[in-house]
């Protein structure tokens, strides 16, 4: 959830580990620290609040050739200076950054108290740098070798001492961890864009896995001290995907992307017509499946919501969507046939892994949608495909979301023809109607002006509803969580037929409430709902399929789409959503990219 970024090398360190923070801002945070090797001892500043904190009290050393530096999103202990990163050892002669969760740091920490370590931060961090001094006598490797057989839980480490003014000690479990390699300079960092200018090759470190780290040299051994040997990781992004491209923010740029995204998530997938997902060798494993486990959080989980009705009515096999962070404690029936597939973004969720690992460990089969290659996720399924919405910075997911969808219905529509168990004409026009998609999206993109006016008309709302019915509700629920992540506005979605069942006596007058209607076979149901709202006094916002334009005269206002096929209509009714949560937040004066509280990739449970 946080942010690492390491240097050592022959040049200075403090520009290449700000500019590293920097790239991780997005990821979501509360505090930021450094630490350098500066004369003799290590330098350390951090502070509570955005990077601009801590660059304002910081003076460039030229002298440093290695440092480390940190975003900290609070887990243990509130947000404030002495309980960001980096932290020491009692003598300073340490410093480490640390992302992930040590379980145990309680009683770990009991026990360093009783033999006289002094501790200054509310953290589970700081137990691993007083373990490493308590190990500690003149190798650094092997200090942080032994502490981490007494830490439970995740974490992905990097640590420094003075008596080593080049060396880097990294170790890994549970946390994303890579290092990027250079001539004469090396790197140690959780995300890949914080180095992606200055190094294309990297390492990407497994669990249980430790690297030492010098200008020259990079080795790596699992903790039990054997050498590891490392394929190096060529990335293949561009240095420039991961900048504003002119737009305002990266939130209103990736809304933008998604026509590409959905072009190149598409590309190779369809041939002569038809679905093929041939080329991933898992006919065997869809051909056999009884039951599919899609298993997500937050934007990825709606994502499976409309996968598995999409599935279901395609393919005619049962689908479980489950919230990851649940789904990890449920005692589930599995059966030998069962198919997970899993969904995340970064391919690093916690809880998706761990409900990842336990299927696995089931001898159940796991199919990966990710948009990172070399995710823990994409590594650790049987097989994986990948969105290709490019990098996502933006905390609030808006292209990959899409590029997710994209990907459930190339699954419902392959497994469709294996099982046979739909009509053949009717998938090939849903194969042909998925062509038109980008170009759907492009037109909504086209509504930018009026969504922003309706933006502005209702900026200072404190609460809003979401309505949808089939699989308008998977869209209204994401459509509800990105105005909450984006406009810290109070937002609901319910299936439509719900709302009279309770939520009904939250309506009072002016409250908006946005209403999805691209659902041909629903929208007399649908509007009859509309109707008992409006009878209470709500404002009504209907995001509907032109066709459907009459049947919703009674709405306050109107957001058209295009004339898109009802099981594939999220791709486009999520657009006008994105965009008016995007405009609510900037109207707010909200931090639109790196909302408070939030983080990119969730990486602890």
């Amino acid at each position: 959830m946080c942010g690492i970024i390491g240097y050592t090398g022959y040049a200075r360190a403090m520009p290449v580990i700000i500019d590293g923070l920097r790239k991780l801002e997005h990821r979501g945070y509360d505090s930021a620290g450094i630490a350098i090797y500066r004369e003799g001892e290590l330098e350390i500043n951090k502070k509570e609040g955005p990077l601009a904190n801590l660059l304002a009290d910081l003076e460039d050393n030229p002298d440093s050739c290695m440092g480390i530096g940190h975003t900290r999103w609070a887990t243990h202990g509130v947000p404030s200076d002495k309980n960001a990163h980096p932290h020491t050892d009692c003598k300073g002669r340490i410093a480490l950054v640390h992302n992930g969760i040590i379980e145990n740091y309680a009683s770990l920490r009991k026990e360093l108290i009783l033999e006289g370590h002094d501790f200054i931060s509310e953290t589970d961090t700081e137990v691993a740098a007083h373990l490493i001094e308590k190990f500690y006598r003149g190798s650094l490797e092997t200090a942080v070798r032994k502490t981490v057989s007494y830490l439970q839980g995740s974490f992905a480490l990097a640590v420094i001492s003075r008596d080593d003014p080049r060396t880097i000690v990294a170790a890994k479990k549970g946390s994303s961890l890579v290092i990027g390699l250079g001539e004469g300079e090396n790197y140690v960092t959780s995300d890949i864009p914080a180095i992606l200018e200055r190094a294309s090759q990297l390492y990407i470190l497994e669990d249980n896995e430790i690297a030492v780290i010098t200008p020259d040299k990079v080795s790596i051994t699992d903790f039990g001290g054997n050498p590891v040997e490392k394929e190096i990781f060529e990335v293949d992004l561009e240095p420039i995907a991961v900048e504003k491209g002119g737009y305002d923010h990266f939130m209103l740029k990736e809304i933008h992307e998604q026509p590409a995204a959905i072009r190149k998530t598409l590309q190779g997938w369809i041939k002569d017509g038809r679905v093929d997902l041939s080329a991933l060798e898992f006919d065997e494993a869809f051909k056999n499946t009884r039951k599919i486990y899609i298993v997500a959080c937050g934007t990825a989980y709606h994502a499976g919501m409309v996968g598995r009705l999409a599935i279901e009515k395609l393919a005619r096999i049962p689908v479980e969507t489950d919230i990851a962070s649940e789904f990890r404690y449920r005692d589930i029936l599995w059966h030998p046939d069962d198919l997970m597939i899993v969904i995340s973004q970064s391919g690093e969720t916690g809880d998706t892994l761990a409900a990842l690992r336990e299927a696995k460990r089931r001898g159940i089969k796991v199919l990966a949608v990710t948009n990172a290659v070399g995710s823990a996720a994409a590594r650790e399924a049987d097989r994986v495909i990948y969105t290709h919405a490019g990098p996502e910075i933006a905390v609030a997911s808006t292209k990959a979301y899409s590029t997710q969808l994209v990907v459930m219905y190339l699954i419902a529509l392959y497994l469709a023809e294996i099982k046979q168990n739909y009509d053949s004409e009717e998938i090939s026009g849903l194969v042909n109607n998925m062509f038109y998609l980008d170009a759907m999206v492009e037109q909504v993109l086209k509504e930018q002006d009026k969504i922003k006016n309706l933006a502005e008309k209702y900026r200072d709302v404190e609460s809003t509803f979401f309505l949808g019915r089939g699989i308008d509700y998977a869209v209204a629920m994401e459509g509800a969580l990105k105005l909450k992540e984006t406009s810290y506005i109070h937002a609901e979605a319910y299936p439509a037929g719900e709302i009279k069942h309770g939520p009904i006596a939250l309506i009072d007058d002016g409250v908006p409430v946005l209403a999805l209607i691209s659902q041909d076979h629903l929208v007399d149901k649908a509007m009859s709902n509309i109707k008992e709202v409006k009878a209470r006094g709500a404002v009504v916002v209907a995001i509907c399929k032109e066709n459907l334009q009459e049947n919703c005269q009674e709405c306050d206002e109107q957001i058209l789409l295009p004339q898109v096929n009802p099981i594939l209509a999220p791709v486009v009714s999520v657009v006008p959503l994105q965009i008016f949560a995007y405009y609510m937040a900037l109207f707010r004066g909200n931090n639109v990219d790196t909302p408070r509280n939030l983080t990119k990739s969730v990486t602890v449970e």
